[in-house]
């Protein structure tokens, strides 16, 4: 078994995050702008907190999701490296009268993952500060960040630092009992927790709801940028494909975008899928059209039974506000 892997499961692996967008929005009005632009609640956010969002299009389609974390003078915007350039161009142009700076500090700056059942003691042993509330932060070094966010879904955190620091930050990890962990297999514990990722499992051709991940919503926050489909479907239904966790009875993974069946109709198609090696199954997201079908029907892809892992309820709870 991958050393890497078995660390994230087991143990503590870090994991290089620094192609990832790296945001920074500072200036007076940065706050009440960001408010107006995410899908989440921005202005009830104090100092060392953070929320995850989505930057919509005025059509409700998702743009990027991002982690945002809250500064004493600053917000930080964590986002895919494929979201990266686009995310920064579509906030630059709707910074109008506002006193917004908005930089790309990616080049200047790095981001490792420390993510494992373990991860918080590694971060003990370096005397390092150890945030307890998801997309809480605390700052370690002068110029360093430590944020609760995983990006396998496993227990983990993230840590920003300048980029000289890079080398330095991942010696005094491996020197606490943290091993490198590939992308391979950081996306293979991905799938096996359930994490969906931009770019692979939802795109600009997808609704917020449609991916479940509810807490990128915030119902009574006022209007923002795609707030009004977000609020017609909320109140009127009308997504009909919803982002599964599911398990397929092979020992190769389908391809993405390989149709899922029940009783010889085409309910749904597969974003991603894996071998787990933890659990000798192939496990996979997908999306499924949950109201042309049974719940107990037989569904099938690529010629493999394939089978429901969590039924999640499709329909936000309406009076629901965090």
């Amino acid at each position: 078994m991958d050393v890497g892997y078995q660390a994230l499961r087991e143990g503590a692996a870090w994991l290089d995050l620094s192609a990832r967008g790296r945001l920074r929005a500072t200036g007076e009005d940065r706050a009440r702008w960001l408010h107006a632009m995410l899908s989440n609640h921005v202005l009830q956010l104090q100092p060392g907190r953070g929320c995850y969002a989505f930057l919509l299009n005025p059509q409700g389609r998702i743009l990027a999701d991002l982690n945002l974390l809250c500064g004493d003078d600053y917000f930080l915007l964590d986002t895919e490296p494929e979201t990266r350039r686009s995310c920064f161009q579509h906030l630059e142009r709707h910074i109008v009268a506002d006193d917004v700076t908005l930089q790309d500090t990616t080049e200047d700056t790095t981001a490792l993952g420390l993510e494992g059942p373990l991860a918080d003691a590694v971060l003990r042993a370096l005397s390092a500060p150890v945030p307890e509330a998801d997309y809480s932060h605390a700052e370690w070094w002068p110029t360093g960040l430590v944020a609760r966010l995983s990006s396998t879904g496993a227990p983990g955190f993230a840590l920003f630092s300048s980029r000289a620091e890079r080398a330095g930050l991942i010696a005094r990890l491996e020197s606490a009992g943290a091993v490198s962990a590939s992308p391979e297999a950081a996306r293979i514990v991905r799938i096996e927790h359930g994490r969906p990722r931009f770019g692979e499992d939802f795109t600009l051709r997808h609704l917020p709801q449609e991916t479940q991940l509810l807490h990128a919503l915030h119902f009574n926050k006022g209007c923002y940028l795609g707030q009004e489909i977000v609020e017609r479907i909320r109140a009127r239904g009308g997504v009909h494909r919803f982002l599964e966790r599911l398990s397929i009875d092979a020992k190769e993974p389908p391809p993405p975008g390989a149709r899922i069946i029940a009783a010889g109709k085409e309910v749904g198609e597969l974003a991603s899928a894996v071998w787990s090696p933890a659990t000798r199954q192939v496990l996979a997201l997908g999306y499924l059209r949950l109201g042309e079908f049974p719940p107990d029907a037989p569904l099938q892809a690529a010629g493999h039974p394939v089978r429901r892992l969590a039924v999640r309820s499709p329909v936000p709870d309406r009076t629901a506000d965090r």
